[in-house]
Order: C-alpha cells, then sequence, then structure tokens
C-alpha cells in the first residue's frame, strides 16, 4: 500500500466514505471533508503518481477516469447546472488532511460545485 491519503485511508476501508460511482478501476466519492458544496473525487483503485507519468499500460485507467468525471460532471450539471473538474499535478496540496502526503500523491480529479 502506498503512503498517501487516498491509498492509506480511502482504498484501505479505513474512513467510511459515500461512494457516487464506482468501476474496477476506479471509485468516485463525496469527500469526507467537502470545501466545496458538493465535492465529489474521483481517483484510480491503483496509486497512479501523475497525470504526466503515466505508464503505457496504466492509460485504459485514465480513459476509465475520464468516462466517470464525464458521468458525474453530466449528472451535476442536470441536477444543478454547472460542475467544474480540477486536478492537482506536482507538490500541490489543496487540503489540510493533504499535509501528511509523500509527494507526489495519487491521481486526483475533483469535481466541484459551489464554495461552501
Amino acid at each position: 500500500m502506498q503512503t498517501d491519503f487516498y491509498c492509506q485511508n480511502i482504498l484501505s476501508g479505513k474512513l467510511s466514505i459515500d461512494v457516487v460511482y464506482e468501476t474496477e478501476h476506479i471509485l468516485a466519492y463525496h469527500h469526507t471533508k467537502p470545501f466545496w458544496e458538493k465535492h465529489v473525487v474521483v481517483i484510480p483503485k491503483r496509486h497512479i503518481e501523475s497525470l504526466v507519468t503515466i505508464s503505457d499500460e496504466e492509460r485504459f485507467i485514465l480513459w476509465e477516469l475520464y468516462e466517470g468525471v464525464t458521468k458525474i460532471a453530466s449528472e451535476m450539471i442536470s441536477r444543478y447546472g454547472a460542475a467544474r473538474v480540477l486536478t492537482n499535478l506536482g507538490n500541490y496540496r489543496s487540503e489540510e488532511h493533504t499535509s501528511e502526503l509523500q509527494s507526489p500523491c495519487n491521481l486526483v480529479c475533483r469535481l466541484l460545485l459551489e464554495k461552501k
């Protein structure tokens, strides 16, 4: 198991989550400490360090992640009228609880709507 927040806490089952969407290779859930009114996190179920370092063997996971993000974003737009999709690269840390992360962290996409 990797030493980032998502592998240690989410994929391990250590934290309870509200699953939004799941396939064999990706997991989407409502953020455990949302900064936004609607804050969905979409992660691969296997540790992928970065969007820019993804291997040829892992590209199918990126496509599956894209399909999941598209499905969730479409549902958010239909329901709320808007959605924002973000991902961070490099040593960027946007949340307090990720200060424990060893950089680089897992590939993560977020779907957001309205600041709390």
